[in-house]
């Protein structure tokens, strides 16, 4: 069962089948037990307009994706899970709205903060960096698949109003994650780089009709319902019944409006989708004010 979240593993299984040929298998598998490198942890340290990141480790590896919290913040939530902001390897940088990005130009400054920070060639220079842009920027072209240390990064483009806004899906020890948020809908493409993730971290914005009777001005809400805009909880039901993969163990819904949603609204229409497909997915609510549990494969 590739992605079993927990302690559970199939060398472990006392109900395994090892008969005839599948005693390679296992053999090998066994093997793999006794040297595997340890767990692949994913934790959303925060989710919302007023603030975005989230953690991928490995026994090797630590990647933040965004810094939209301080650095006194982002040092709080991680240290809450037993990490250190100095252990960042990479911060890897969606797009440059102020809500993904607000801590990064103290991070960029930090003598402490060793991380290399990755972000579009387009997205860079709309950065508000201060006098100068830091050295450790590492530019990559939207679609681009690259390394850092033993975890496979795959971004891809997102409709979104800002200048070059990307998600992205990591590959560590056979566990695949994606993280995308900040679209106003779900094409073909994204759906095609989201196949066959163990975790899924999916925007599910806003209520449609709670925006429309909400405080926003009429611009605004215009922006938010619009196909750059932010992905509504019928987008979300709508990929869950349709698209989301029967791989998928744990489903993490973000970036819910403070406004315009409820996380009880969220997870009784994710609920049902998932329960139409007949799906066991784990489903769980990533909050604004503190971060989810660590999942561990």
């Amino acid at each position: 069962m590739r992605g079993a979240p927990g302690n559970w593993h199939p060398c472990r299984d006392p109900h395994r089948n090892t008969s005839g040929a599948s005693c390679f298998k296992v053999f090998g598998c066994i093997l793999k037990c006794q040297g595997e490198a340890g767990t692949v942890k994913f934790c959303v340290l925060a989710s919302g307009s007023s603030g975005n990141a989230a953690l991928l480790a490995t026994e090797n590896t630590r990647i933040l994706v965004d810094a939209g919290l301080s650095m006194k913040e982002l040092r709080r939530r991680l240290a809450a899970i037993g990490e250190d902001l100095i252990r960042i390897d990479a911060i890897l940088i969606t797009h440059e709205h102020s809500d993904h990005v607000a801590g990064l130009p103290v991070l960029a400054r930090n003598q402490d903060v060793r991380a290399a920070i990755y972000l579009t060639r387009l997205a860079a220079p709309a950065i508000d960096w201060g006098e100068t842009q830091p050295a450790r920027l590492e530019r990559f072209q939207a679609g681009a698949n690259f390394q850092i240390g033993d975890i496979e990064v795959q971004s891809f483009g997102i409709p979104h109003d800002a200048i070059d806004p990307v998600g992205f899906c990591f590959a560590a020890q056979g566990v695949r994650i994606g993280v995308v948020t900040d679209l106003g809908y779900i094409p073909e493409s994204v759906k095609f780089h989201l196949r066959r993730t163990d975790l899924l971290l999916l925007e599910s914005n806003h209520d449609l009709d709670m925006l429309k009777v909400g405080p926003y001005p009429w611009s605004v809400k215009q922006r938010v319902m619009s196909r750059v805009g932010h992905l509504s909880n019928l987008g979300m039901s709508d990929y869950l019944i349709e698209d989301l993969d029967s791989s998928t163990s744990n489903l993490v819904l973000g970036h819910l409006s403070e406004q315009n949603n409820h996380p009880a609204i969220v997870r009784m229409i994710a609920t049902q989708a998932l329960e139409q497909r007949g799906l066991t997915t784990r489903l769980s609510i990533a909050e604004q004010r503190r971060p989810t549990e660590v999942f561990q494969y």
